[in-house]
């Protein structure tokens, strides 16, 4: 059977749930610290390796945990003439973007 390697990034506020549903159920993960999306907020990326039949099962598992929700935010004032004002505007945030890819090899150590 192949394996596949789940790239999940999560909101930094669920990476814990997520960490601990997945530990629950039997799986392993890598916690990276990132940085990234439209408001440069911390993220966490887990590096979950599993057999290609448990794809789908990690993913209901980040799913359960990783919430999106909104959040009003302000933009910064641009400079210069006709400058935009920090007027406030809603954006999604959490959730889990989940990436899947092949492993050719797999060696634990």
């Amino acid at each position: 059977m192949s394996m596949k390697l789940v790239i999940a990034i999560v909101h930094s506020d669920d990476a814990q749930a997520v960490l601990t549903e997945i530990s629950k159920s039997g799986y392993s993960a890598t916690k990276l610290s990132t940085t990234g999306g439209f408001m440069r907020a911390g993220n966490t990326t887990l590096l979950i390796g599993v057999e290609e039949a448990e794809v789908d099962t990690v993913i209901e598992l980040i799913g359960k945990q990783a919430h999106s929700h909104k959040q009003i935010v302000t933009s910064p004032a641009a400079k210069g003439e006709g400058s935009v004002s920090n007027l406030p505007f809603e954006v999604k945030i959490g959730g889990a973007t989940v990436f899947v890819v092949d492993v050719d090899k797999f060696v634990k150590l």
